[in-house]
């Protein structure tokens, strides 16, 4: 039995789940080496581009797939098994194209042009919005990355942090506050000589996902490359953010993973005081079982709610708790699954020798992969307090 077949609803979905386990495979050869270095895994990228996976979530008028959110769990869980750093690298240029298609603030034409960028020339494209000078914006920090109005566009001075895909972005966006009217804006920014790729990525895990500083020197951008402003609704808010729901994905797989291995382990480690392998010991049936109840719970509550916002019950904008909540219970799950795993194999876990440790530093991860658990918990409090008080006023 694999849990995974309960998730495959009909043909398309198979087809999915294969495509994904093959590359999956494949960038599993060679993933503990870039974990090792840290270095960006452009042979993976090659392949996928290859592949078309760049496309997986682009409209289909412009050429793409037009996954569902469902369907492209399924393939991003899969390939998480193969490489979590990589499958989060891309799977920030699939979140972006997911939500654009999906909410469309900018001008149509523009968003044409860079689908049809990644689709016919495999060009990547993230949004670079944290700064380490101004803490975490999405808390209501205001951007220290200043545009200026100047004639015919802006421009624009910062540092970003955290800038996932920066050594193979030919272009990307930025959030950058606007002096002349007090506004937060999202631009476009094209790699030229003013911008610059500094080499500050040197994480405990999700170690290849090339998340290095971008520092931006006097770059001019013409008046088009001005998307949009960041207003209290807009791309990253809209549809309830379910475009976030790759993340606990990610980690899904990579717990996934970790499963996977620890029985196979399992299954060929003899152990002389047993006289037996150690899947027969007491204490290893019990931690597979908390790992397959953890691993279900997870799996079950992150398709449910994926396939009740692909529904057309019209719920998109209402989901905002629940997928708050499938990031904060997935990821937690995620840790528990791979600390159990570490707990049946022992001191021998924190070998190099066995991907057991990589996985547990890549779950970890997840934990600060936003909205924060902190940050969870607040909203799901306040939306329990509110929902009491409005109880309460109906009763009175």
């Amino acid at each position: 039995m694999h849990e995974q077949d309960y998730y495959i609803r009909n043909a398309k979905d198979e087809k999915l789940i294969q495509y994904g386990k093959r590359l999956s495979n494949e960038i599993q050869l060679t993933a503990a080496k870039y974990d090792e270095s840290g270095d960006f895994p452009f042979e993976h990228f090659e392949l996928l581009e290859k592949e078309g996976y760049f496309k997986l979530t682009i409209p289909k008028e412009y050429g793409g797939d037009e996954l569902s959110l469902y369907e492209i769990l399924l393939v991003q869980e899969q390939l998480a098994k193969g490489s979590g750093s990589t499958a989060l690298a891309v799977g920030w240029h699939l979140m972006t194209f997911f939500s654009l298609s999906n909410y469309r603030p900018w001008k149509e034409e523009v968003f044409q042009r860079l689908c049809q960028d990644a689709v016919q020339r495999g060009s990547l494209l993230n949004v670079f919005a944290t700064e380490s000078s101004a803490g975490n914006i999405v808390r209501g920090g205001k951007p220290t990355t200043i545009a200026k109005k100047t004639a015919g566009g802006f421009v624009i001075n910062g540092r970003k942090s955290f800038a996932t895909l920066s050594p193979i972005v030919k272009h990307f966006t930025v959030l950058a506050y606007v002096e002349e009217e007090d506004k937060v804006a999202e631009f476009l920014i094209e790699k030229d000589e003013s911008v610059s790729v500094i080499h500050t990525w040197n994480a405990l895990g999700m170690r290849s996902t090339g998340s290095h500083d971008v520092e931006m020197n006097q770059v001019f951008v013409p008046d088009d490359a001005l998307l949009s402003y960041s207003e209290k609704e807009n791309r990253f808010t809209g549809n309830s953010s379910a475009y976030t729901l790759q993340i606990p994905a990610i980690y899904l797989g990579v717990a996934t993973a970790a499963r996977d291995f620890i029985i196979d382990y399992a299954e060929n480690k003899y152990s002389p005081s047993l006289g037996n392998v150690i899947s027969e010991a007491a204490h290893v049936k019990q931690k597979i079982g908390e790992i397959d109840i953890h691993l279900s719970v997870a799996r079950s509550y992150l398709y449910s709610l994926a396939e009740k916002w692909d529904s057309p019950l019209g719920l998109r904008n209402n989901l905002s708790n629940e997928v708050a909540i499938a990031k904060y219970t997935v990821c937690n799950n995620a840790i528990k699954i791979v600390k159990l795993a570490m707990n049946i194999a022992g001191g021998n876990a924190l070998s190099k020798d066995l991907p057991l440790e990589r996985y547990f530093r890549d779950v970890q991860c997840g934990l600060y992969n936003p909205p924060h658990p902190d940050m969870v918990i607040n909203q799901i409090a306040a939306h329990a307090i509110e929902d009491y008080r409005k109880k309460q006023v109906v009763h009175q």
